[in-house]
């Protein structure tokens, strides 16, 4: 495997991490209908970049340069990668990043419902999930020898804890995204939704700190485990601090001219620090699946 494809799928990552922080922009300026048209912006394909255009067909732009990239990497993958499944995935990454922008498009032409607007987030974060994955496939350290490490088969097995995890984690992101379209800032919060977003963060609290306790408390010399581990809580961490801090800032200003610069930062800060979450958590179960296995000891009965 070349550095190259590594770094280029790394590139590919770090650009959909860009694009959902570009997503949650227009959101929080209310720019999903800067303009009607689509994929044009005002009939145009370079328009004045002037107001809530500015994020909305910057958005745009970012998404574009986004797919691009998923197809030169769906092709460098096929002409440099031995591994099939690794190339079938990058063309999983292409079907998913031109569906993403089909979905943004329909958003769009059917003026934000509020369904679509749920799937287009939820797509994105799955995604990003293939961008992360495929850079940690290509990195060195998977393709280097690992150690295999045991597991007794009678414990709490840390795999199914980082699949639980990354299950909550991205029904978590899903539900803030339907939180976040469902009301605009001169409008109240549904209630139902945002004791369910609550009740989300306590739940992703509650599995990724059992998750990473586990890692330490077993595995705690390998550095290979302890690292995305440690990075996971230490940002589960600050995206709570954001979440308040997101609350109390627009519960604060209700009758300001909205948005208001300071709630902006925040709100587009707790998406892109949940979309780190979300992949260190990634790169945790991707490395527990990798070098852990389970001891399953067979019992035979004596006779009597």
């Amino acid at each position: 495997m070349s550095k190259g494809v590594h770094r280029f799928a790394l590139l590919v990552a770090c650009a959909t991490f860009f694009l959902i922080m570009a997503g949650a922009s227009v959101t929080s300026h209310d720019a999903g209908l800067a303009t009607s048209d689509w994929p044009l912006s005002n009939g145009q394909f370079f328009p004045k970049m002037v107001g809530n255009l500015f994020w909305e067909h910057g958005h745009r732009m970012v998404a574009t340069a986004v797919g691009f990239l998923t197809i030169v990497l769906a092709v460098y993958l096929q002409l440099r990668e031995r591994r099939t499944w690794v190339k079938r995935l990058g063309w999983i990454a292409l079907v998913g990043v031109v569906a993403q922008g089909l979905l943004g498009g329909l958003t769009v032409k059917m003026n934000l419902p509020l369904a679509v607007s749920a799937a287009h987030a939820t797509l994105a974060q799955l995604f990003f999930l293939i961008t992360v994955s495929l850079a940690v496939f290509t990195s060195r350290s998977w393709m280097a020898p690992a150690p295999s490490v045991t597991e007794d088969g009678e414990s709490v097995s840390i795999r199914a804890l980082c699949i639980v995890a990354l299950a909550v984690i991205l029904t978590q992101l899903v539900l803030g995204a339907t939180l976040r379209h469902s009301a605009t800032w001169d409008q109240d919060l549904p209630t139902g939704l945002l004791l369910a977003h609550v009740g989300g963060a306590i739940v992703v609290t509650l599995v990724l700190g059992a998750t990473v306790a586990t890692v330490m408390l077993r595995h705690r010399s390998e550095k290979y485990l302890t690292r995305p581990a440690l990075t996971a809580a230490v940002l589960l961490f600050v995206q709570l601090l954001l979440g308040l801090a997101a609350y109390i800032t627009r519960a604060a200003s209700p009758f300001d001219p909205q948005p208001l610069n300071p709630m902006v930062a925040v709100t587009v800060a707790h998406v892109a620090c949940g979309a780190l979450v979300f992949a260190t958590t990634i790169v945790l179960t991707l490395r527990v699946f990798r070098i852990l296995r389970v001891d399953r000891q067979e019992y035979v009965l004596a006779p009597a």
